[in-house]
């Protein structure tokens, strides 16, 4: 693959997995000092998964376009229970 520019929408989807990542590490920092309960953490875990999925979906939708030649821009978001327990 080529190499990417910092402006690539693929940049933009890996930027947002890793601000994601962040956001999972927090949470359950939070939850170890104490400022928010299991449940709070569990909804707000499984929201952020669901999203992941959908990132790392159209991640690999738009690669799978660009080895075959046709145009990645073409790629979408699939809703969260399309692709929600695809295996890597």
């Amino acid at each position: 693959m080529g190499q990417q520019q910092s402006g690539s929408p693929e940049h933009a989807i890996l930027a947002r997995i890793s601000a994601m990542v962040a956001d999972e590490k927090t949470l359950r920092d939070l939850l170890a000092a104490g400022e928010i309960d299991g449940e709070t953490e569990q909804q707000r875990l499984a929201a952020l998964e669901r999203e992941l999925d959908q990132c790392w979906d159209l991640l690999r939708q738009r690669r799978a376009k660009a080895e075959v030649g046709e145009d990645p821009g073409e790629a979408r978001v699939r809703p969260s229970d399309t692709v929600e327990g695809y295996q890597s």
